[in-house]
């Protein structure tokens, strides 16, 4: 999962957010910054909500229901899975530049470090 000093998971907070299902995600790290896939299948782009709040990325999504076209439910007894992860953001890195990407239920989060914690190079002056 990366270094532990870039990125912390949180505990939800309330039991509403303990209900909804906590998807599985990997963190890839490099020096240019770290990347998460996380699995959420069943999750449409416009059920999908990523925030960031100071120091923390939220990631939040509702499975699309299958319902046949022209037919309105008239009793449910099936929940309608919810996902639901929080991550504490390290300062090296820069939210600001967070890019989203969602395909085949899986969402792939890029988040860049901060130029300043980028390794970079030096060029040496002869004389």
């Amino acid at each position: 999962m990366g270094t532990q000093n870039d990125m912390q998971t949180t505990a939800p907070a309330n039991q509403a957010e303990q209900r909804a299902l906590v998807p599985r995600v990997d963190v890839l790290e490099d020096e240019q910054g770290i990347t998460l896939l996380a699995d959420i299948p069943g999750v449409p782009r416009e059920q999908l909500e990523i925030k960031v709040d100071g120091e923390t990325l939220l990631i939040e999504g509702v499975v699309a229901a299958a319902t046949p076209p022209n037919l309105q439910p008239a009793y449910v007894e099936l929940r309608v899975p919810r996902y639901r992860r929080s991550f504490t953001l390290s300062r090296e890195l820069d939210p600001s530049r967070i890019e989203a990407n969602l395909k085949d239920g899986v969402l792939n989060l890029r988040i860049p470090k901060q130029a300043h914690a980028q390794p970079r190079r030096i060029a040496v002056q002869v004389g």
